[in-house]
């Protein structure tokens, strides 16, 4: 598998998955361009991938429009987008932040809807064609505790990346999703520090026995921004261990 020639936006591409992934797509031959809201992490994130970047904000349109533009000219055009900015938020439904859980469905509904339709524009002003990868999630598809506004936010982005699919797909534009499980990542620690989440017992729900890595997500975007997925679209990716397939429903060992 490779990605020559292609020249991919990376949201939330300053740490995490949205880094770990835009690493691999250059490692395949690809271009990239970084997106994030942190400017702190971003700049020395672009410099060590050589990349183009910019600060802006998925949730506002003029910055989204903006950092479209300046990847599209920095890049020469535009062939694929992994939409990975993300926030969640873990709290019991009956403690809810209302404003934090306005903050999660900002970011992770309206951000990927705003970065998908400025995505489509410029793919259709070049002629058609073209990749987009949503970063959906395991609890966008699963009954979870204390997930109501990160879960229900990635159910929006598994019913968009459907809805867009049928629209656009006479265009030649895919759109899929990837939706990773528990992964290792520095999201996933500071809730483990801040005691929202145990990973031995996610650990015990998973067939694999593992948490993933982010080069596990990585892989499933390249492939799903790859030409080996030519004929892929409206679906979304579960890249979880087996976790969504058995439900999480206690210690895999004792079935």
């Amino acid at each position: 598998m490779n990605l020559d020639g292609q020249k991919i936006v990376v949201t939330g591409g300053a740490q995490g998955l949205g880094l770990r992934s835009a690493q691999l797509f250059v490692e395949l031959g690809a271009q990239v361009f970084l997106v994030d809201v942190n400017a702190e992490t971003l700049a020395p994130a672009a410099a060590a991938l050589g990349a183009g970047f910019a600060v802006g904000d998925v949730t506002r349109a003029a910055d989204v429009d903006t950092f479209f533009a300046q990847a599209a000219e920095k890049l020469g055009g535009l062939s694929g987008v992994l939409n990975s900015a993300g926030l969640a938020l873990v709290q019991p439904a009956l403690e809810l932040d209302i404003d934090g859980w306005q903050r999660v469905m900002d970011v992770n509904v309206r951000g990927t809807q705003l970065v998908c339709c400025a995505a489509a524009r410029l793919m259709i002003a070049q002629g058609g064609g073209g990749a987009i990868v949503n970063m959906g999630s395991a609890a966008g598809g699963a009954g979870m505790p204390r997930r109501t506004a990160y879960g229900r936010s990635k159910a929006a982005v598994a019913y968009q990346t459907r809805s867009l699919t049928s629209e656009w797909g006479h265009l030649g534009i895919r759109v899929n999703a990837v939706a990773p499980g528990y992964i290792y990542s520095c999201m996933t620690r500071g809730l483990e520090s801040r005691r929202k989440i145990g990973l031995d017992r996610i650990r015990s729900g998973i067939p694999l026995a593992r948490l993933g890595d982010g080069v596990d997500i990585a892989r499933a975007a390249a492939f799903l921004l790859s030409g080996y997925a030519s004929y892929i679209t409206g679906e979304q990716l579960f890249v979880d261990g087996g976790w969504n397939a058995y439900g999480g429903a206690g210690a895999v060992e004792s079935c």
